[in-house]
């Protein structure tokens, strides 16, 4: 019998009182028996059976209403007490059935009739109590706690001995607790659990450890190759949306996957790979699973040497900004946007998405943001007096108090005025504490700033965000630029966004512009502003007044597809 079904028999033993004669047995999730009590054994002489299943010891629960009864044990992991009673002799019977981590488990209860309900119900009790100390209680699936002793257990492996653990993380799950409600994000939990456990063979368990946390414990020899492959099974049993009261909802799954010995022959170091695991997989773009190997431990502790460095960046002056141009159709520029930068002393520079996330997650987004205000917009006091600058705001920074109020005193100590100023943020913004962060926005509004909304399309692109507060811009995320010269689907879309935000009474930034013909394209379509490497690459301050020297007459877009030059831009006609 399998290590991990005689544990769970010791552990039922533990919460049932030895001085009474228990039939205890364990079921897989196809019903077949795969462990018992010794009780059990004499007395439903399973030793003379081949394969038995729970319909071979229990006929009587083959009946429609006791079948039902079992089936929504293994569905719901709630147990229940089920009535039998024997066909030759017509003694009643009490069977507890309840969730285990493979399948299903039965204490049988029988006795004089005048005992058997104190009896039952006790035995109800104790496994009622069993299930909810090692099982969650919305999906069923063993807990945290039973995962930690099972894993325990079974390190460190003996010589020729492998399994592997996998740490499952959802991907996406976080805005569907904040759009739709905890009591959609519980249901999208209860199915997440059954469609892991849909892709579960012999010797794989499942947990939920936490929120939106899984693992799996899979006791197969062939590593790494069967974890790789259960690995991709899970990765697309998340494939197809979630139906959520009507609503498709669109949930990944991410997965990293240790195995011991290799990664760890020890609980902490096993979990420690896993986890490394998991975040290379997140870091590679989520929906996928990636296998430990030791060169991620390097680029870890890279990152957390970087991560040390960076408390010390904005005092020692290594951060800096570069410029995008915004550019009217057909070639005026009417700002630019300010992009944060950081050169570090010894690796160089740091792309953005490397080091914003750190400061994020250390706190630090507050000061680094601040300064990022005010040097943009002491650099814009140079330009012409209609440019504007446009500022990414943070989601970190709206969580800490006083925002608007150290946007307030910025204009007045720069002494540029608000309406040239121009936050980008994401929809990741709204997804946030919604009604204070909209609160916070509509407060920007009255100081007289634009907000602009970035990425528009590559999150839940609600159109409640566009009812309920009146942006100035949207940007269309350059996911749907870059195919416009070839893709029919992603032209509708962009005049779809156009239509609907001048409809509204907003401006349309289109961002990634990178040809000719995107940008021709984008100005037939009416898009108010344009940017991207084919009207101007990021630049230094330093830079900006040779850029804006470029004194050459306009020339429409289509005359460049073939040349291939960069496309004269001209301050005189703003």
């Amino acid at each position: 019998m399998p290590d991990g079904d005689a544990t769970r028999l010791a552990s039922v033993e533990t919460y049932l009182p030895a001085n009474t004669d228990e039939l205890v047995s364990f079921y897989d999730e196809s019903f077949h028996l795969t462990e018992c009590s010794a009780r059990h054994r004499q007395t439903h002489a399973v030793d003379s059976l081949v394969d038995a299943t729970l319909w071979h010891v229990y006929p009587e629960l083959l009946a429609p209403s006791t079948k039902s009864a079992v089936e929504h044990v293994l569905s719901s992991g709630l147990p229940r007490n089920v009535e039998i009673a024997n066909a030759k002799t017509g003694d009643q019977r009490t069977l507890t059935v309840f969730r285990s981590s493979s399948g299903l488990g039965v204490v049988e209860a029988d006795g004089d009739a005048n005992l058997r309900g104190t009896y039952s119900q006790a035995e109800t009790d104790r496994a009622l109590l069993f299930h909810q100390a090692t099982h969650d209680v919305l999906t069923g699936l063993p807990n945290r706690r039973q995962f930690s002793d099972q894993l325990r257990d079974a390190l460190p492996v003996s010589k020729g001995v492998k399994f592997a653990l996998m740490q499952i993380d959802l991907d996406d799950f976080k805005p569907v607790n904040d759009t739709l409600g905890h009591g959609a994000g519980d249901t999208v939990l209860k199915m997440a659990a059954e469609r892991i456990r849909s892709v579960l063979g012999e010797q794989e368990i499942a947990y939920r450890l936490a929120g939106d946390e899984f693992a799996v414990i899979q006791r197969r020899a062939n590593q790494p190759r069967e974890a790789e492959r259960l690995a991709e099974a899970l990765v697309g049993a998340f494939r197809e949306p979630f139906t959520v009261e009507g609503i498709n909802v669109f949930v990944g799954a991410s997965v990293g996957i240790a195995v011991a010995p290799a990664d760890g022959n020890e609980f902490e170091q096993l979990m420690k790979a896993a986890d490394i695991a998991l975040y290379a997989a997140k870091e590679d773009g989520r929906h996928r699973a990636r296998k430990f190997n030791r060169s991620m431990l390097m680029v870890l502790e890279q990152r957390e040497t970087l991560r040390r460095s960076l408390r010390t960046a904005l005092k020692e002056g290594q951060f800096f900004i570069e410029y995008q141009p915004l550019v009217q159709p057909p070639f005026s520029i009417v700002g630019f946007e300010a992009l944060l930068r950081w050169h570090h002393p010894v690796v160089g520079i740091i792309p953005p998405n490397i080091f914003i996330p750190m400061a994020e997650t250390d706190g630090l987004m507050r000061d680094i943001g601040q300064w990022l205000l005010e040097q943009a917009c002491r650099e814009a006091m140079s330009w012409p007096a209609h440019f504007t600058v446009a500022v990414n705001l943070s989601p970190a920074e709206f969580l800490h108090a006083g925002l608007t109020d150290r946007i307030a005193q910025t204009l007045d100590l720069v002494g540029i005025r608000a309406d040239r100023l121009e936050f980008e943020i994401t929809e990741s913004v709204l997804l946030e504490r919604t009604i204070n962060n909209l609160d916070t926005l509509n407060t920007l509004k009255v100081l007289g700033v634009q907000i602009s909304l970035d990425d528009f399309g590559t999150y839940y692109s609600s159109l409640s965000y566009l009812k309920n507060f009146p942006f100035d811009t949207i940007k269309i995320d350059r996911y749907f630029i870059k195919d416009l010269e070839i893709d029919d689907k992603s032209r509708t879309i962009v005049q779809s966004i156009i239509a609907l935000a001048h409809g509204l009474g907003m401006r349309v930034t289109a961002e990634g512009v990178e040809t000719a013909k995107q940008a021709a394209w984008l100005k037939k379509a009416k898009c108010d502003r344009l940017q991207g490497y084919f009207l101007g690459k990021p630049m230094p301050a330093e830079e900006l007044g040779v850029f804006l020297g470029r004194l050459m007459p306009p020339v429409a877009f289509e005359n460049f597809s073939i040349s291939g030059r960069t496309p004269p831009l001209d301050p005189r006609r703003m």
